[in-house]
């Protein structure tokens, strides 16, 4: 059995969107069984309506909420909030695997580094979300946050556990590993850029392809992106809202007159199809890599179909030993991160 411990509070469609992601989540898979943390008595009404095998699922009671104006650091210790009693159930019982939040995501940073602590041999944990490719694989950003700034060393672990990670949840074979840079040339960006291209060049267990520029970011020529949290960020939000601007001129376009309406009954099918596959919430969270247990940070604005995936990638990536695999792979490079910190 795969236990998941879901915070269900802190999103903008919470608990709702939680708890339904939940109850669906169950329903793909026999083993898995959900903890759910929050207000008791609201879990509950939620649950009220919904059919679901009440014995692979239970709620641990937490009266509070962190808001996303509170100090991270702070509002992480305050145990009676729902994020925090995730996190202890994650740090406290063997049998949780990990955890899926929609909160606060500096609050689940702290968390993730305070109580449930780094992998032997990982210098830094890092978020890798999936963005949607033309090909319809996708492609795996890391770091998109956790690290503003970022060593050679540390961008060579990122491409190390992303790989791994991709390979294990979403089942790619040998995933093709970019570089983010200003050019494709070998000799293009600055001293960070330079040198991790050397060095991720010269690392055998991963499929190293070159550099990207960021407008190729959905052509899926390459499965993972390997840049420092900053620029990954921009990266990943500049794609976001470029999605959404598309989308919204999408509307614009077929309601400005009514040739145009009429013509979007007959594509209706059509742009239906294309703005779901540009929605970023149906490509599940942004996994915390290098972490003892699994974390994922799902969308603020998530909703039930977001959560469901995020919790069946925990799902996957509790199955196929994720964590295992990254520890072994990373377990030649102890000396280095003794140097490095």
């Amino acid at each position: 059995m795969v236990k998941i411990a879901v915070d269900c509070f802190g999103g903008d469609h919470s608990p709702n969107a939680n708890v339904v992601g939940a109850v669906e989540a169950l329903k793909m898979h026999d083993d898995l069984y959900v903890v759910l943390t929050g207000d008791e008595q609201i879990l509950n009404n939620e649950l009220a309506a919904l059919s679901y095998d009440k014995s692979r699922l239970e709620i641990v009671h937490a009266p509070k909420v962190i808001s996303h104006d509170e100090r991270p650091t702070v509002a992480i210790r305050d145990p009676e909030t729902s994020m925090a009693k995730a996190m202890e159930l994650v740090r406290k019982n063997e049998d949780v695997a990990g955890l899926v939040s929609l909160g606060s995501t500096g609050a689940l940073l702290s968390g993730a580094f305070l109580k449930v602590g780094r992998l032997k041999n990982v210098i830094r944990p890092a978020f890798c979300p999936i963005m949607p490719t033309m090909d319809g694989t996708g492609v795996g950003i890391c770091d998109s946050g956790a690290n503003a700034e970022c060593t050679p060393e540390q961008l060579k672990q990122f491409a190390i556990m992303g790989s791994i990670y991709l390979e294990t949840a979403y089942g790619f074979e040998s995933p093709k590993v970019a570089l983010l840079n200003i050019g494709t040339e070998e000799d293009k960006g600055d001293r960070l850029r330079l040198e991790t291209f050397e060095l991720l060049k010269n690392t055998e267990c991963i499929n190293f392809v070159g550099n990207m520029e960021s407008r190729n970011l959905l052509t899926g020529e390459f499965d993972l992106i390997v840049c420092d949290g900053f620029s990954g960020n921009v990266l990943l939000k500049s794609t976001e809202g470029a999605c959404l601007e598309m989308l919204k001129l999408f509307k614009k376009v077929f309601t400005s007159s009514l040739k145009n309406k009429i013509g979007a009954l007959f594509l209706k099918k059509s742009v239906m199809e294309t703005k779901e596959f540009m929605d970023y919430r149906n490509y599940g969270g942004a996994v915390m890599l290098g972490t003892k247990k699994i974390v994922v940070k799902c969308h603020g604005n998530g909703v039930a179909k977001t959560v469901r995936n995020c919790i069946d990638q925990a799902y996957k990536m509790s199955n196929g030993g994720l964590n295992e695999r990254i520890e072994a792979a990373l377990a030649e490079y102890a000396p280095r991160r003794a140097q490095e910190e």
